[in-house]
Order: C-alpha cells, then sequence, then structure tokens
C-alpha cells in the first residue's frame, strides 16, 4: 500500500515528460490554471471570446463555447496514456478544475451578454 502512494521507478520519467521544466515544486489548482490559460490555445480562445463579445454576436459566442467545451474536454478526456494522471500524482501537473470553472464562467457571461434584448425581456 505505501509502495503505491510514493514515485517509483514507472513513474519516475512521467513529469519529464508532462512538464520538462518542472522545479520540483508541487502545482497547485491556481498554478495549473496559470499554466493552462497562457497556453496558446487558450489565447486564441480568449480572443476570440473577447471579439464575440466586442460585437455582441449570438453566432459567434455560440461557436467559441463550442471550441471551448472541446478544449476543456481535450484536457480531461484525451489521455489514452494515462500520462496526465501519474503527473498529478507526482504534484508536476495540478489539477484543471479551477481553469475549466473560470472558463465556464466566462462562457456563460458571454452567452447571457449576447442574447438579443428582446429575449432578455421574457
Amino acid at each position: 500500500m505505501i509502495l503505491t502512494l510514493s514515485p517509483s521507478v514507472l513513474t519516475a520519467g512521467v513529469c519529464d515528460k508532462a512538464r520538462p521544466n518542472w522545479d520540483g515544486i508541487p502545482v497547485t489548482g491556481v498554478g495549473e490554471a496559470i499554466a493552462l490559460a497562457s497556453a496558446p490555445a487558450s489565447l486564441v480562445l480568449f480572443a476570440l471570446t473577447l471579439l464575440a463579445i466586442r460585437f455582441r454576436n449570438q453566432w459567434a459566442a455560440l461557436v467559441v463555447l463550442i471550441l471551448w467545451v472541446g478544449y476543456a474536454s481535450l484536457l480531461t478526456m484525451a489521455d489514452p496514456t494515462g500520462i496526465s494522471v501519474l503527473a498529478q500524482a507526482e504534484g508536476c501537473i495540478g489539477s484543471p478544475t479551477l481553469f475549466i470553472t473560470a472558463v465556464t464562467a466566462i462562457c456563460i457571461g458571454m452567452i447571457m451578454y449576447t442574447t438579443p434584448k428582446e429575449a432578455r425581456k421574457t
């Protein structure tokens, strides 16, 4: 039982693959949220979100929402090798929950803001 909780020979190289520049300090949810928010895909999606809000276009907001859902799905479900689970156990990757929660709040706000005024009155 104790052997399964400590890093073993099997998981020792996981952080070298997942986060090559990891300094050994366990990553928290906030640190992981910052890392995910600064990823190129996230920056592009943030820019598209701002454009949808700026032009108040509900169809653009819907497309951006679908892209955010796809990105969040890739973060959470697209790991057939199981490396991210092992990396979370070692501490070099944190939980993406805070990032996904923040993106969900942004998407809800974007949809609410781009809804036509007539639809908001009813």
